[in-house]
C-alpha cells in the first residue's frame, strides 16, 4: 500500500496464544516500530477432530470467539506500550501454515514462531514455521523460544 510518504510496509505476524506467541508478538511489534511498519497479527483456528469416539462438543462452544479472545487479550499490552504502531488484528478458520503463506503474499515481512518441546524437536523446526520457511512468498523471521 503506497502512502503520499511512500510505501507502506506491512509485517504479518502469526499468533497462537503461546508463550512463544508472545515473544514472536514482542519481536514483530518492535520491528514494526523501529521500520514504521503496520503489523498485522494473525490468529487461526480450526475445529477440532474427534478419532475413535463421539465425545460431543458443548452446544456454546465457539472456537472463533475463543481465539478472538486471546488475540484481544495478547493485544491488549502490545497497543498499550506501542501506541504509535498500527495493529491489525485477524482471526481466521483454517490451518495456520497454508494461511501464513498466504497473508505472506501482501507482507513484506513474515514472523513466526516456533518452540521445541523434548530434545529431537529442539534442533528442528516446528510444522508451521517449517512450511512457511520453505513456502513464504516474502522474507520470513523465525523466533525460537529457548525458555
Amino acid at each position: 500500500m503506497d502512502t503520499p510518504h511512500g510505501p507502506k510496509h506491512v509485517i504479518v505476524v502469526g499468533i497462537d496464544g503461546s508463550k512463544s506467541s508472545v515473544a514472536t508478538l514482542e519481536w514483530a511489534v518492535h520491528q514494526a516500530e523501529l521500520t514504521g511498519s503496520t503489523l498485522e497479527v494473525l490468529t487461526m483456528w480450526e475445529w477440532p477432530l474427534n478419532y475413535g469416539g463421539i465425545s460431543p462438543l458443548p452446544a456454546d462452544y465457539d472456537p472463533a470467539s475463543e481465539a478472538a479472545l486471546v488475540l484481544r487479550d495478547l493485544l491488549q499490552s502490545v497497543r498499550d506500550d506501542h501506541p504509535d504502531v498500527v495493529i491489525h488484528s485477524v482471526v481466521r478458520e483454517g490451518r495456520p501454515a497454508p494461511m501464513l503463506v498466504e497473508a505472506s503474499r501482501e507482507a513484506d515481512l513474515l514472523v513466526v514462531g516456533t518452540h521445541g518441546r523434548n530434545e529431537l524437536s529442539s534442533v528442528l523446526l516446528g510444522s508451521v514455521s517449517e512450511h512457511c520457511a520453505h513456502h513464504a512468498l516474502c522474507p520470513i523471521v523465525i523466533i525460537r523460544d529457548f525458555a
